[in-house]
């Protein structure tokens, strides 16, 4: 069979199929990195490849036992979270299996890989360039600058955070191959794809981790008051967390302690607080738009869940609110 594009448009989702081992491994090396790839038993590659505005995710399978060479990647991390099956990472003189729901493997830029696949297997595979989430880590440790991320191998998934990374990934996923889906939304990527740079770090252990998972003492009360301040006068603006810590000269710990020493809530919460608050006043006064238009200028992409945050708050949903101001398109 020939390999088949399904759709292949700059920025768009690709889908592509083929039983032709050189066809597969030209799609794969054009989407990662030049690579070899041996095989036992019959080919059946499946390439789903969704690029978002930093990050690159797919899903990949080969439909046999398999065993993929690459070079050191140099410019980018790689991610491997099995959905099916099981694979046997190896990398610097390290190796071990990771299976599907129970563990992942992070590959690092500067050293060549191997990874041995069951014929069963199916992965996430998530491409991270390096400037990025090393720009990300520092923000939230922090620091100045990263000189790079030096993660363990491979990570556990049955912990909370775990299980919030598959989460995470399986959303933006969904999303960004879905047609109309948060890539019409630049800022709604770039939050998500921030979530999910913290959940990685923060579950895949690396030499970060004793900052990023430590106690720090409280700032003083004053400084994070600065920083609610500058919320409240800019909750639009605000992107990740990470990049608010950054902004306030903090860790993302430091900063997650003085909020709860100060305000009682972490700063993702107070951030929300703010900008429910803001919808909650232009619905109210019916001068915002439809609940839609309201909730996706206040950064809550998901209506359904903003549409819980908002009852929460407030009592009641966004839809009774904006029929009592005489709007519509409730979600």
């Amino acid at each position: 069979m020939p390999a088949k594009e399904l759709a292949a448009a700059p920025g768009q989702p690709l889908r592509f199929r083929t039983d032709d081992l050189d066809a597969a491994r030209e799609e794969a090396s054009r989407a990662f990195v030049e690579h070899d790839v041996r095989l036992s038993g019959r080919l059946d590659f499946r390439l789903d490849l969704a690029p978002g505005p930093r990050l690159t995710l797919s899903q990949i399978a080969y439909g046999a036992d398999a065993v993929v060479t690459a070079p050191p990647m140099r410019d980018c991390y790689d991610l491997n979270l099995p959905v099916s099956g099981t694979s046997t990472a190896e990398q610097s003189g390290a190796r071990q299996t990771i299976r599907a729901g129970q563990s992942g493997a992070t590959f690092l830029p500067d050293a060549p890989l191997r990874v041995r696949w069951s014929a069963d297997a199916r992965q996430y595979v998530l491409k991270i360039p390096k400037p990025v989430l090393d720009n990300h880590a520092a923000k939230l440790a922090g620091l100045r600058g990263s000189e790079g991320i030096r993660f363990d191998l491979t990570f556990d998934l049955h912990s909370g955070r775990g299980q919030s990374l598959l989460a995470t990934v399986g959303f933006l996923y969904s999303e960004l191959t879905r047609p109309n889906g948060l890539p019409t939304m630049p800022t709604a990527c770039h939050e998500l794809e921030a979530v999910l740079m913290t959940q990685l770090l923060m579950t895949a252990p690396n030499q970060l981790s004793p900052v990023l998972h430590g106690n720090p003492a409280p700032p003083r009360q004053s400084r994070i008051r600065d920083v609610m301040e500058y919320v409240d006068a800019n909750p639009a603006a605000i992107t990740s967390i990470a990049d608010l810590a950054a902004q306030a000269g903090l860790s993302a710990r430091a900063l997650q302690a003085g909020f709860q020493d100060v305000a009682g809530v972490s700063p993702a919460a107070y951030v929300r607080q703010v900008r429910l608050d803001r919808a909650h006043r232009e619905l109210t006064a019916g001068t915002g738009g439809s609940v839609t238009e309201v909730a996706a200028r206040w950064g809550f992409f998901h209506l359904s869940r903003f549409a819980a945050q908002y009852r929460r708050r407030f009592g009641v949903l966004p839809s009774e609110t904006a029929r009592k101001a005489g709007l519509s398109d409730p979600p």
